[in-house]
């Protein structure tokens, strides 16, 4: 699958529409109680990139980065404004954001996560696109230096320790991400006369498994 490290303009996904989306196969009973079963481990996210198109030069900009991507053929990242940092939506990230596992004496590779907790359920998320030079790590609470303690692998998500961390050490992180997505359709009608009465075409954006 195709797939091009670049991210659609920040400027132009500020403001769209969208978030995750989950599939859920719900069969009635004959008493009326429901069974529902999903085949999906983790959620979908669907945007609508015309939504924040706000000038002739934003169409331009979309038309461009559309083109570049062959329409549906390649994916690309996109920074979901509502979700794309470890801890809060305010805050900068700290690298004891994340538990993404612990110590073996072994293992050097982690994947990055994001956990999302309501009550005593728990959601855990792969992070697959992080943000290059925005990820922190650290290990029992004391913070580890890039390039010296750890590498990144920005196209994967996937943490490499220098050493492997002793066994039962807490391995903690903090970063921005973005979502990998592609435009969900071959095709973007736009019109000078429909943009100037403000209506603005329908991009949609879905996430894609890389």
């Amino acid at each position: 699958m195709g797939f091009h490290e670049v991210r659609f303009p920040a400027s132009l996904s500020f403001g769209s529409l969208g978030g995750p989306e989950r599939l859920t196969d719900i069969v009635t009973l004959a008493n009326g109680f429901e069974e529902r079963n999903t085949p999906w481990a983790q959620a979908r996210r669907r945007y609508d990139a015309g939504v924040a198109l706000r000038s002739l030069d934003d169409v331009e900009a979309l038309i461009a980065f559309f083109e570049a991507r062959r329409g549906q053929l390649f994916g690309f990242r996109w920074k979901d404004w509502t979700d794309f940092k470890s801890g809060k939506a305010k805050a900068t990230p700290d690298y004891r954001d994340q538990e993404i596992g612990f110590g073996d004496d072994a293992t050097v590779a982690f994947q990055l996560v994001k956990t999302y907790r309501s009550g005593e359920q728990v959601a855990v998320r792969p992070i697959v696109k992080p943000v290059q030079g925005s990820v922190r790590m650290g290990l029992s609470n004391v913070e580890m230096r890039e390039g010296v303690h750890y590498e990144v692998d920005t196209a994967t998500g996937i943490v490499t320790f220098s050493e492997p961390p002793n066994r039962d050490v807490a391995i903690t992180a903090g970063y921005e991400f973005d979502v990998p997505v592609r435009f969900d359709t071959d095709r973007i009608q736009t019109s000078l006369a429909s943009f100037q009465a403000g209506e603005v075409p329908n991009v949609p954006v879905v996430e894609i498994r890389v």
